[in-house]
């Protein structure tokens, strides 16, 4: 678990390492069907799986991307050593490119296990079945992970998540958790699955009142509100950009006046939060059929 936090070569070596990946997937897969989704090795075991996919689009070896991309992409391979659970993911742009994969292996080994909708069932069982607040943030953050780039691979992730997997029911539960890392790492996935324009639907349905929900009163609070209070209005702004129907949600869920007063903070802490909320509120605006409905 420490020598997967230890950067890109650390992981390059790792994942390269003939049947570790498969043993800590073995091992994972017969802690849930032993139920005993909360003893340390699995958390250990996940910990290292999290660190692994971190940045795992663009660090595949080139057999795997000639294999998997359709085109490369130019993407700086600029790193930040992520410990177990990394400040922050890598910054992506909001675009998509909804390219399938190749048809998935039955029986895949090594590094292919990290993308596999095997472990991507796991992970959603752990989240699910686990009280573990270490081993729910880091299957939260394997999804964050997976989820974070551009290419076929990440919006493939996506719809396993969302409509193969039935994953929403269990990161929205993620949402109502007291512990304020877990929430922040499930907003950060929704925000990834967000992007995806197919996948759109069913995310607001199932998770924007929730989402509304957590967003705060006031705008007191520390960093790390501040960071999930950001990543929820980008989420709602990837979720409402394109849908009047999604934007009624937002309003039947009584979220605008959180919104607004999110916006008109100026304090340097919550300026973050600040910036995300007027982005969302000038998208908002740009539904003119609820022009009316937002002076009432």
């Amino acid at each position: 678990r420490n020598m997967s936090s230890a950067g890109p070569e650390g992981r390059k070596k790792m994942r390269e390492c003939d049947g570790l990946i498969d043993s800590l997937v073995y091992y994972i897969q017969g802690a849930i069907a032993d139920h005993e989704p909360n003893d340390k090795a699995t958390e250990n075991c996940v910990c290292t799986l999290h660190n692994l996919s971190y940045q795992l689009e663009i660090e595949l070896p080139e057999s795997y991307a000639q294999s998997i991309y359709m085109q490369r992409r130019n993407t700086s391979s600029n790193d930040k050593t992520p410990g177990c659970f990394g400040t922050r993911s890598r910054k992506v742009k909001e675009k998509q490119q909804d390219t399938p994969l190749p048809e998935e292996k039955s029986n895949p080994r090594g590094v292919e296990s990290l993308w596999h909708s095997t472990l991507i069932r796991i992970y959603l069982s752990l989240i699910a079945k686990s009280t573990r607040n270490y081993t729910q943030e880091a299957s939260l953050g394997a999804l964050q992970n997976l989820t974070a780039g551009t290419g076929p691979m990440p919006f493939s992730v996506a719809r396993t998540v969302v409509q193969k997997a039935n994953g929403l029911p269990s990161i929205r539960t993620m949402l109502h958790v007291s512990h304020p890392t877990v929430k922040k790492t499930a907003v950060s996935l929704l925000r990834n699955l967000s992007r995806n324009t197919s996948l759109q639907s069913d995310i607001a349905k199932e998770v924007l009142p929730d989402l509304v929900s957590i967003l705060p009163e006031t705008v007191l609070g520390s960093d790390i509100v501040c960071e999930t209070t950001a990543s929820i209005c980008y989420t709602l702004y990837n979720l409402t950009q394109s849908s009047s129907h999604n934007a009624r949600l937002l309003l039947s869920a009584d979220g605008l006046p959180k919104i607004i007063t999110i916006s008109m903070n100026d304090s340097n802490m919550f300026s973050k939060a600040s910036r995300a909320a007027s982005v969302l509120l000038y998208s908002l605006w740009s539904h003119t059929d609820l022009h009316s409905t937002y002076k009432k």
